[in-house]
């Protein structure tokens, strides 16, 4: 009785444990065949072949070689012009802080040099006004000053433009210069107003130096 009783034991693990490999296997979407009782001979039970994916419940088209290989193409030029458009950017935000801080640099060397002016100085000649029309410069009031240097030599100008309201009163004073400008040489440094467009205002040259 006893050794009738150990063969059917050993049948229930093996049983027992063929549905856990089997519930496994298919909780990982690998479908296999799974037996009931299973026989000392291992003519049934557990079977490790696969069987067919049910493929009922697929949609779509899966992407070829050809196409990924395209996207990807795509993806790295986009990268590239991305890349080339924030280097174009940088390069442009660089040049214009360059020319504002040249700009600068030039207005507080004129301002310095007028201050030791007396009256208009030595070359309003050389200096004129041109407005900039409002459309141009989105409805601020700007001046180009027009400098020449009529000299035999090298030098530099240092200009002081007024800001006028209708009653002749000075509201506003900007400087502009002009680095080492050759005989005959112009420079167009603009003078811009910080004041609203109205009341109007007018500009004239009241100062310039050529040192």
């Amino acid at each position: 009785m006893e050794a009738e009783k150990a063969p059917s034991a050993a049948r229930s693990r093996r049983r027992a444990v063929a549905l856990a490999v089997c519930a496994v296997l298919t909780g990982s979407a690998v479908l296999v065949s799974c037996g009931g009782d299973g026989d000392d001979d291992g003519s049934e039970g557990f079977s490790p072949t696969p069987t067919a994916a049910d493929t009922s419940r697929f949609s779509g088209e899966p992407p070829s070689a050809l196409s990924s290989a395209a996207e990807s193409r795509k993806a790295e030029v986009r990268a590239s012009v991305s890349a080339a458009e924030s280097s174009a950017a940088a390069a442009a935000s660089s040049f214009q802080a360059s020319v504002s801080a040249d700009t600068e640099r030039a207005r507080a060397e004129a301002e310095r040099r007028l201050e030791q002016v007396k009256g208009r100085g030595n070359a309003t000649g050389d200096v004129s006004l041109t407005g900039l029309p409002l459309a141009d410069t989105n409805n601020v009031r700007a001046f180009t000053v027009n400098i020449t240097n009529s000299g035999d030599e090298t030098a530099s100008y240092a200009v002081r433009v007024d800001f006028a309201d209708t009653d002749g009163k000075v509201v506003e004073t900007r400087f502009v210069g002009a680095q080492d400008l050759a005989p005959g040489e112009k420079a167009h440094p603009l003078a811009i107003s910080a004041k609203p467009p109205e009341p109007r205002l007018t500009a004239k040259v009241a100062q310039a130096e050529r040192y």
